[in-house]
């Protein structure tokens, strides 16, 4: 089983978002206005007095324009320069997107980069957000189940579990100190009705075929586990073992950015929006497949842009891939069908509630859909649900739909936990599926007609906990041309083409 780590401070209403600090900052300015001018220089004490403070002064300016230690500007840039890194010329891979699946394909690329290590393979993480403020990685719930409907996810969800399990051995840095996920073993527990607990029990024995360890509970056997639930309308309830539980997220990708970084891995702050390929080419616009030959990197606000060369593009964009794909200099005859990526809004609550499930709280998933966890030991919980597809909140901002809690949530919470009568809101934010609206299911391998592009987005939800498993499995087709450590063959592009979905049941 995955290692409890110790159990740290209240995620905050902001989403567990880390504090962010500005390195802005201008030349400190010396105040006041001038001193009058003396009739006599005085040669005495006033005389070495205004002396000093003189030299004082100068030696604060010189201070102030001196780069400090570790930073190549200090606090003060000088116009025209940008505090981030610029980026290079030409790389050999452009990673778009610096989530936790982009910086896990960036890690897999150079842990498995084999011949390229004389002359190094040169790795580029794009992002356009490096304070993460909207990024989904952070704002998600940071949950890791074995419960799925499709093998191809129980296999990565096994995956990422054992790679998890020995964290240090992969991402750890010599140094540094070793990294905790602060991983909470308390199990995923899925409630089913009468009309759906034979598709749960056929979803567990699948499961179970895969090597999950999970447990079907009787209405009888989950009243006598976990008292504080009322079983009414449950037949049937499955109730993961091993594996399974809570970690917190920024610290997952932190590590999969500090290690890739260790490893040589670049990365420059920047948005994607235009593209050269070889179907920019007169003589190339008949041809049914192109080549992306530079990718167009804006400065932030600016419309300065920087061209990389590139061999290979890693479309890692989450919520915004399908929009990637819609970029300028992309031919659209060969983009068709378009990938059915769209950001989603889901809302996620916090409350108090101190006579509530306690410790022994697993992840539940409600009959209804509502789902909520413990977040810590003081009485506190999170959770949320996803609306009717024809419900859907506007995405155009992170706004919170207060009402939604009272009107939607808490009423199917009460109901199922009756001390979440008395809960109390805490907080609340907001942030993005990368909503997969074919079949809720990753989009991960080649595109079929961009031959140097690869795709990796659309978990639906299910991105943070399958990025070791997703980077790893890109990473193998880049540079060894085949899935090896698991077969995701039927997560490529073709089932898109040819309109046969893979349904994911369990999209929570």
């Amino acid at each position: 089983m995955l290692r409890c780590g110790r159990v740290l401070g209240q995620r905050a209403a902001g989403g567990g978002r880390p504090p962010w600090g500005g390195h802005g900052g201008t030349p400190r300015q010396e105040g006041g206005p001038s001193r009058a001018l003396r009739t006599a220089a005085p040669r005495g004490a006033d005389f070495f007095r205004e002396l000093g403070q003189t030299l004082g002064r100068m030696g604060q300016t010189l201070r102030d324009q001196v780069p400090a230690a570790g930073s190549a500007w200090g606090g003060w840039l000088p116009p025209g320069i940008h505090p981030d890194p610029r980026p290079p010329d030409e790389a050999d891979v452009v990673v778009v997107g610096g989530g936790v699946v982009g910086w896990s394909v960036a890690y897999w690329l150079k842990v498995l980069e084999g011949s390229f290590r004389r002359h190094g393979m040169k790795v580029l993480v794009v992002e356009r957000d490096p304070t993460y403020s909207r990024a989904s990685t952070v704002l998600s719930v940071g949950g890791i189940r074995q419960q799925f409907s499709l093998p191809e996810n129980i296999r990565m969800s096994r995956f990422s579990a054992s790679f998890l399990r020995d964290i240090n051995e992969h991402l750890g840095v010599p140094n540094e100190p070793p990294i905790d996920i602060q991983f909470q073993p308390s199990g995923y527990l899925f409630l089913a009705s009468p009309e759906d607990a034979a598709k749960l029990e056929a979803t567990v024995q699948l499961q179970r075929d895969e090597g999950a360890q999970v447990a079907l509970l009787s209405p009888t056997q989950l009243k006598e586990k976990f008292p504080w639930i009322n079983t009414e309308d449950v037949a049937v309830a499955s109730y993961g073992l091993e594996d399974e539980g809570w970690f917190d997220p920024w610290t997952l990708l932190n590590a999969f950015r500090r290690k890739a970084t260790a490893l040589g891995v670049h990365n420059c702050r920047g948005e994607v929006r235009a593209f050269v390929t070889t179907a920019n080419d007169p003589t190339q616009s008949a041809a049914e497949s192109a080549r992306i030959k530079y990718v167009h990197i804006y400065m932030p606000d600016s419309l300065e842009y920087q061209p990389v060369a590139c061999s290979i593009v890693v479309n890692a964009a989450g919520a915004w891939a399908g929009k990637l794909l819609e970029a300028d200099g992309l031919p659209r005859k060969l983009c068709q069908p378009p990938l059915p990526i769209q950001p989603r809004k889901r809302y996620v609550f916090c409350w108090h509630c101190p006579d509530g499930p306690g410790l022994s709280c697993p992840f539940l998933v409600d009959t209804s859909g509502a789902y909520f966890r413990r977040e810590g030991i003081a009485g506190n919980y999170l959770g949320g649900m996803s609306p009717p597809e024809e419900e859907e909140p506007d995405p155009s901002d992170l706004s919170v739909d207060h009402d939604y809690f009272q009107e939607q949530l808490w009423p199917r919470l009460a109901r199922r936990v009756p001390s979440f009568e008395s809960l109390r809101v805490r907080g609340s934010w907001a942030g993005y599926y990368d909503y997969n609206t074919f079949d809720h299911n990753g989009v991960l391998g080649p595109h079929p007609r961009l031959e140097n592009m690869f795709l990796a987005a659309g978990f639906s939800g299910h991105g943070l906990q399958h990025s070791p498993a997703a980077g790893r499995a890109v990473a193998e087709l880049v540079i060894r041309g085949r899935f090896e450590s698991l077969d995701l063959r039927r997560l490529g592009w073709a089932r898109l083409e040819d309109g046969e979905p893979l349904r994911e049941a369990g999209v929570v």
